[in-house]
């Protein structure tokens, strides 16, 4: 279980290396960015509709469709001083990501009333398929918005890292300390297997990489952190925090329908989903703390 653990995360970490290197250079398009966070959408919205009761579940392409518009939403900038200089001028580069998450909720409610037969499944059914997009892309596109929020893309390229890598080597942490050294539980009901001891090794593990990455990496650019080391810490705890609730909150839509992992299609980490759990939760924190 370990030795797949290690081998599948080091496969994983080297194609987000590759990503985040290769990308740099296609400023301000980003595409590997924008087909890398399409793949992922289309098959961790598969895994969490899943998860749903089958009375509940929402149409899938309409889901997917929703959460990739959502995405893309993000690149409107790009597309609009690029390529079509007349389209309308946003005020911020979170509005048509509000614009394009506002015409799926009044879709939702349309494709809702256009099937509906019979009370018991249309609320619950639209609250899923709002709660998908809000998980999945709302969040996500806080990873996207770390491409723009500097003109540098090796800058940038260091936010996305530190955005994934933090939370991830801070899962990592967590899962040897607590299998080593794990004796008290942190969350019996929600995520029986999380210990407190796995939580400070997460906590350590998190801090140390961001600060080895301010360390390495950081003289080659601008200064990342004004603070130093001691602000790199903070943010490798903060992001860190930020990730075990990411992972608690997949924990809890799993336990709240009886289900173990979101997939089985990651051999030692369950689905793809289960992945980015952490990520999800922490890119915000990411965003608002470079931002």
């Amino acid at each position: 279980m370990i030795r797949t653990r290690v081998l599948v995360g080091s496969g994983l970490a080297a194609a987000a290396v590759a990503l985040l290197v290769g990308d740099r250079y296609l400023a301000p398009w980003f595409p590997v960015l924008f087909a890398g966070l399409s793949l992922v959408g289309v098959f961790v919205t598969r895994e969490l509709i899943r998860l749903f009761p089958p009375a509940f579940r929402p149409p899938v392409p309409f889901v997917v469709a929703g959460i990739l518009l959502t995405l893309a939403a993000n690149w409107y900038a790009v597309i609009r001083r690029e390529l079509a200089p007349l389209l309308p001028t946003a005020s911020s580069p979170w509005e048509p990501v509000l614009f394009a998450y506002i015409g799926i909720v009044v879709a939702s409610f349309l494709i809702e009333m256009g099937r509906y037969r019979e009370p018991g499944t249309a609320v619950p059914r639209l609250g899923l398929s709002l709660l998908a997009v809000s998980y999945l892309a709302l969040l996500g596109s806080f990873l996207v918005q770390l491409r723009w929020i500097d003109p540098d893309p090796a800058r940038t390229s260091f936010f996305l890292a530190l955005a994934i890598f933090v939370p991830k080597f801070g899962d990592i942490g967590a899962f040897f300390a607590g299998t080593f050294l794990g004796r008290h539980q942190m969350t019996p009901i929600l995520s029986p297997k999380k210990t407190w001891e796995g939580f400070a090794g997460g906590m350590l593990a998190a801090a140390l990489v961001a600060v080895s990455f301010t360390v390495v990496v950081g003289p080659t650019i601008q200064p990342i952190f004004p603070g130093g080391i001691l602000e790199a810490a903070g943010f490798g705890l903060a992001v860190g925090v930020a990730g075990v609730f990411g992972d608690l909150a997949e924990s809890l839509i799993k336990r709240d329908y009886q289900t173990k992992d979101a997939a089985t299609s990651i051999p030692g980490f369950g689905g793809l989903l289960d992945v980015i759990d952490s990520v999800l939760f922490a890119a915000p924190v990411a965003y608002f703390w470079f931002r």
